[in-house]
């Protein structure tokens, strides 16, 4: 029983084998003696009337490509003290939209305001100084001019007036400088923007150059995307190309506003940096696509409605002798209403398009 249920499967098999090998025979004209191979004479027409032409056409075309990239703000800024102070408060998180000249965060002022009030006394005893030299120079020219006062006392008193005068413009410097330093105790927005991330807490130390905040701005944004050496070369500033972001479901027009010089050696690829348009929904850190041609290649172009579906074959009427014939043909890419023949029609042959109304 075993041996008589494989024998019938084995046959089955066969049969299924030996149909399909049929049909290809069938469609390739294997029982048409009048006929070339690889094409079948249409059983129910006899001539092309009933049917629109095209021509086969031979086209350059562009061979597009896609490149993964990310949406990057042009302005990025990392808010940092320009002095060591404890922070104190941070005003904002991550995600959070600010406005020019928003406090951001708070350093700990206290020993500025001790450096102030040190800065004024300071400032006030030098002008006090230097009023009394003032004074006595006033003085002192008085006499000179009478002829009551020495040479030499007189150029000491003017020599003592200038030197006063310059150490209160010394502390007036240092208590303006002070004031600048209480300034830089808050930390404000540079520009409109976005928090992209909070870097530090209040109590942690503030150090010159640290960051505490890092923000951008939502305007000028751009798709920076890494590609192949030599299709980079094949770029410029300036040109428009196609952008794709998934995530909004459009397509943009972006124009090449950089194009790194530098090929990194691991990857072999330069960055390119493509400006993008003011759009709706569009925010840094989407995912996107740049779409451009690399190179071209010669297409065998026929109007798509020329195409016919069998099963799992594309066939199409080539005008023969003025008679239909049925081609198979294996069809790539779609372009509009246009399809490209990779293989079954060579350029200049004339395809039949059915209008409905075969006489």
């Amino acid at each position: 029983m075993t041996q008589l249920k494989d024998n019938k499967k084995l046959f089955g098999i066969l049969a299924a084998v030996a149909g399909m090998v049929l049909l290809l025979v069938f469609m390739e004209g294997g029982f048409n003696d009048k006929v070339a191979p690889g094409q079948t004479q249409s059983q129910t027409d006899s001539s092309s009337a009933g049917y629109q032409t095209a021509r086969v056409e031979q086209k350059q075309l562009d061979d597009m490509m896609s490149w993964p990239g990310t949406v990057h703000s042009k302005s990025v800024a990392n808010i940092a003290p320009k002095m060591t102070a404890r922070i104190i408060e941070i005003k904002v998180n991550a995600g959070d939209k600010v406005k020019k000249g928003d406090l951001i965060a708070k350093l700990d002022e206290r020993d500025i305001h001790a450096q102030e009030h040190a800065a004024q006394a300071g400032l006030a005893g030098a002008m006090a100084q230097a009023e009394r030299a003032k004074a006595d120079e006033q003085r002192i020219k008085s006499l000179y001019s009478k002829e009551a006062a020495t040479r030499q006392n007189y150029d000491v008193v003017v020599a003592a007036a200038k030197q006063a005068q310059a150490a209160a413009n010394q502390a007036a410097s240092a208590a303006n400088e002070v004031k600048t330093h209480l300034d830089d105790t808050s930390l404000r927005a540079p520009f409109d923007g976005i928090v992209i991330k909070r870097l530090q807490e209040p109590g942690d130390m503030g150090l010159p150059g640290v960051p505490v905040i890092s923000m951008q701005t939502t305007q000028g944004l751009r798709l920076e995307a890494a590609v192949p050496a030599n299709c980079a070369s094949r770029f410029q500033t300036g040109l428009d190309v196609n952008v794709r972001i998934d995530m909004l479901g459009q397509k943009l027009i972006g124009q090449i506003d950089e194009i790194t010089p530098v090929i990194d050696p691991q990857t072999r690829t330069q960055l390119i940096k493509v400006a993008l348009p003011a759009t709706d929904g569009l925010q840094p850190g989407q995912y996107g696509w740049l779409e451009q041609a690399c190179s071209q290649h010669d297409a065998l172009l026929i109007p798509g409605n020329a195409v016919q579906h069998i099963g799992q074959l594309d066939v199409v009427k080539v005008s023969v002798e003025g008679k239909p014939v049925m081609r198979h043909v294996r069809i790539g890419k779609t372009y509009h209403d246009k399809v490209e023949v990779l293989s079954g029609l060579h350029a200049g042959e004339t395809v039949l398009i059915s209008t409905g109304e075969v006489n």
